[in-house]
Formats: C-alpha cells, sequence, structure tokens
C-alpha cells in the first residue's frame, strides 16, 4: 500500500480535512468500483456528476474522497481533499500511484484531426521491426510489445493511460506512441504525462458538437505543445495553417513536415498507385505500400519521428518501405470481376475528400467511383451537409447510408447529410438507411475496374443503434459480397 501523502504529490489542493498518513489500496472515479481504504475521486461529467456518489463510496470502503465541492457533512473516520480540479487532480493521483511510468519511457503523443491512428500504430511497428519492445495507445488497439488490448476510447482515461504505462515499463518497453485526442486533453486525461514529443497532422472540421468551436477545438489541441518541455520535441504539419500555431508557444524543439513548403522534413510524391505510393523525403525516395498524398504526410511524420528519437537515417527509410496499411484505412479488396472496393475510417469531411481525391489520382481514367458513406448520430451535425456535398461532388454515384445512428434517428440523419448535395448532382444520389443492402447496392452498380468506397467506419467491427452495439465490419460485408461473385 501506498500513503496518501505520497499519492498527493504535486497535486494542487485548496483544502485538507483529516489524515495525511492514510494507506491506500486502490484509486477510482467509479463509486460502483470502491474497495476497502479505496481513495474515491468524485469527477464532473458530461451527464453524470461523481459528487453525488460519494456517501456510497463511503459505505462501500472508501477511505478517502477527492472531490471539488466538500460535502454539507463530513465523516471524521473519512480524509477529504478539497481540489479545484478533480480531473486534473485524478492524473498526477493515477501517475504518481503507478509510478510516474511515463517518465521511464520515450513517449511520443499524435494529435490531429486525421492522421492520428495510422501515424501511431505505423510508429509502433516501425520500431518493434527495429528491435524496441514498444508500447501503443491508440483508437483500434492499445499494444504492450506482443500483447494486444482492447481500446475503448481514443485517449484512454488517466487511470487507465498509467496502468498500462507501467505494465509497459515492467515488460521492458522503451518506446510508447499515443494517440491524443482533444477530448482527451481538454478532460485532463494526459495532465502530469511526461511528453518526449509531440506530433501536430491536421486540424478540420469534427467534434463541434463538444467544443463548440473551430477556436477551442484548435485551442485544447495546441494545450499538449504549450505544455511540452524545453526536452522535448514538437513535429507539425506546416502545410496545414494550424501548425505554426501549434508552435507559437512551446518551449519544445521545433520541427515540420510538409510536401508543399519548405520543412525539415520535405516530402514529394513521386508516383502514386493502388499498390502504393513511391514518395522522395528530404531527396531520398522510397517505394511504400502505403496509398495516397495523406499517406505521404502520415510517412513524413512518421519518418520525422524516427529520426528524432535517434534511428539511423537508412535504417528509418528502410524500414518505411516495409510497413502496410492500418486496419481500416484505405484497405483495398479486388472482386472476382474487377471492381475494387476501399474500406476507410474517413469520417469527417476533409478526409472523406482527401480519399476521394487520392481515388481519383489513382484510378483508371474510365472507371467510375461510387461511394458509400453517412454520419454517426449523437455527434456533431454541422459537418453532415458538407460530407454530403463532398461525397456527391467526387463521385460518380453515392449510396448516403446509416452509420452508427447511436440514439437518433437514421432517417433524420440522412436528410440532414442529402441537404448538402448541389441540385445538378441529386440524380446520382440514393438512399438505403440499411447498411448492408447500401454496400450490396453500390457493389451491384460497380463494373470491372469501378471503384467502391465504403467510408465513415473503416476498423469498427459493430454498428451502434439505440445503445446496441450490432456487430458490423464492413470489410467483412465487402469480402462476403465479393465471395457470393464467385459462387455465381
Amino acid at each position: 500500500m501506498k500513503l496518501l501523502k505520497d499519492i498527493l504529490l504535486n497535486v494542487s489542493i485548496e483544502e485538507i480535512l483529516g489524515n495525511m498518513d492514510t494507506p491506500i489500496n486502490n484509486i477510482t472515479f467509479d463509486s460502483r468500483k470502491v474497495t476497502e481504504n479505496d481513495i474515491f475521486v468524485a469527477v464532473r461529467g458530461t451527464i453524470v456528476d461523481g459528487h453525488r456518489y460519494i456517501e456510497k463510496a463511503i459505505e462501500l470502503g472508501a477511505s478517502v474522497i477527492v472531490c471539488e465541492e466538500k460535502p454539507k457533512e463530513t465523516k471524521d473516520t473519512i480524509t477529504y481533499i478539497i481540489v479545484q480540479s478533480s480531473t486534473k487532480a485524478l492524473a498526477r493521483m493515477a501517475s504518481n500511484f503507478y509510478g510516474n511510468p511515463s517518465k521511464e519511457l520515450k513517449l511520443v503523443g499524435i494529435t490531429g484531426t486525421n492522421g492520428k491512428t495510422t501515424i501511431a500504430t505505423l510508429l509502433y511497428n516501425l520500431f518493434e521491426k527495429a528491435g524496441f519492445k514498444t508500447g501503443l495507445l491508440s483508437t483500434v488497439v492499445n499494444k504492450i510489445h506482443d500483447e494486444d488490448i482492447n481500446a475503448t476510447h481514443t485517449t484512454p482515461d488517466s487511470l487507465s493511460i498509467n496502468f498500462l504505462m507501467r505494465k509497459m515499463v515492467d515488460a521492458g518497453v522503451t518506446h510508447c506512441f499515443m494517440e491524443v485526442s482533444s477530448h482527451g486533453i481538454h478532460q485532463n486525461r494526459t495532465e502530469a504525462l511526461n511528453f518526449d514529443g509531440a506530433v501536430f497532422t491536421n486540424l478540420t472540421h469534427d467534434h463541434l458538437d463538444y467544443h463548440e468551436t473551430f477556436k477551442e477545438y484548435r485551442d485544447v489541441k495546441k494545450m499538449l505543445f504549450d505544455n511540452l518541455s524545453k526536452e522535448a520535441f514538437a513535429l507539425v504539419n506546416i502545410d496545414d495553417r494550424n501548425g505554426s500555431i501549434m508552435l507559437q508557444n512551446t518551449k519544445a524543439n521545433k520541427y515540420t513536415y510538409a510536401l508543399k513548403t519548405m520543412a525539415d522534413f520535405k516530402g514529394k510524391v513521386l508516383e502514386n498507385q493502388i499498390s502504393g505510393i513511391c514518395i522522395e523525403i528530404n531527396n531520398m525516395p522510397v517505394w511504400t505500400r502505403l496509398i495516397g498524398s495523406f499517406n505521404a504526410y502520415n510517412l513524413l511524420a512518421i519518418y520525422g519521428v524516427a529520426q528524432l528519437l535517434g534511428l539511423e537515417q537508412l535504417r528509418a527509410m528502410e524500414l518505411l518501405s516495409e510497413l502496410e496499411t492500418v486496419s481500416g484505412r484505405f484497405q483495398y479488396q479486388i472482386s472476382p470481376n474487377g471492381t475494387i472496393a476501399i474500406i476507410d475510417y474517413a469520417h469527417t469531411p476533409d478526409a472523406l475528400k482527401n480519399v476521394l481525391e487520392t481515388i481519383h489520382d489513382i484510378k483508371d481514367e474510365r472507371a467510375n467511383v461510387i461511394t458509400v458513406v453517412g454520419c454517426g448520430g449523437d455527434r456533431d451535425a454541422e459537418k453532415r451537409p458538407k460530407m454530403g456535398q463532398i461525397a456527391s461532388n467526387l463521385s460518380d454515384q453515392v449510396v448516403f447510408t446509416s452509420d452508427n445512428p447511436r440514439t437518433e434517428d437514421e432517417i433524420q440523419i440522412l436528410n440532414q447529410i442529402i441537404a448538402g448535395v448541389l441540385p445538378e448532382n441529386k440524380p446520382k444520389v440514393v438512399s438505403i438507411p440499411d447498411r448492408e443492402q447500401a454496400i450490396r447496392m453500390a457493389i451491384k452498380l460497380a463494373d470491372k475496374s469501378d471503384i467502391v468506397l465504403v467510408a465513415g467506419k473503416g476498423h469498427e467491427t459493430y454498428q451502434e443503434i439505440n445503445g446496441i452495439r450490432n456487430n458490423f465490419d464492413d470489410y467483412q460485408v465487402v469480402e462476403k459480397i465479393f465471395l457470393e461473385q464467385v459462387k455465381i
């Protein structure tokens, strides 16, 4: 057991009631998980306020309560720690409880609207291939060297982060690559982590249901860079106008990557095919299995991080050539009749535009592009008409369908998407709420060499409808339909 005073090191405290030498078994912010001699941290969430469950936590054995608002009635046997921010306190306590594991790792955070998963995952793969025991915290999966752990959030809660990082350190992991979401930063999940570097990919329209304004969304992302130490590095996509903003107040060493402007890591796409791209980085060409200019940016970021973490230049280029597409990111299949299906996570206007423009770059000039896409429910509704406009502008035919409607009416979501379609594009648009039937229709419409893009869900293996997650995998659905064509 650890003593309370040690767990509270560097926590900003406004008032203490009780014994600081209390022995602690565990920390939790979920009252249902409280056991004897635990600290219960009362966190104000978007739906539930943990302060309402203080009494329940005490009944279950909590000996310490950390809260922002002192209860009207206190117990002499309980220690109360009053703080200004429960989430900040929780993050620092979690770090102390697990022995500050981030200080024992080379920790790099990747933030931005698009590209986080690809960059973090491929950095993990590259450093594993280079012989390092490596950790990964991502949307798709968390990894401790060769052990996979299911991921539930892009950025886990601060207790989970520090628990996983302690397991990494104990397993001999030396490097960790972590997706850092705007939600994670805003909710202080990354507070007290010791980042050796941070990467900014790009910033486009997303999560405005949560952040309300684009400026707030941008400024939250910027906090990751503002909090870097002078020993760390900040690597940003300078082709994105927000890249320079990320560097404005950081104490870290500043580096840039770009395809269009001068940068520390300058790239140029030499060839772009369905089988991969040939990219020149700082005048050195390399053939890779990744596809499209958006992946050229990802490769530049990956190469830049590899260099900044000390990997030898030629070795880094060799390893880049061995990297393969991440699950649900521009994964493709070819049907018996030659139709190409591409499955991609593109769920924002910019990501969808990038993927469709890449398809136009690599397709046969006579081939049609047929897009299947929807928008998630209970999320940013402003992007829906934009997605509709982009999909219909850049496709020969479009099938709008359900994504994860969650608690929203899927027909209402579809109508909001279709509202963005220009009048001249209406004839090439059809709406089919059932996602499998929509994919079937798109494939049925396709001839040899046509490309069917199934966008929005990528790696996800479920479809959430009214709180229930039903098994659904775009890649497997496409594979099943193609196999049925073989039997015919």
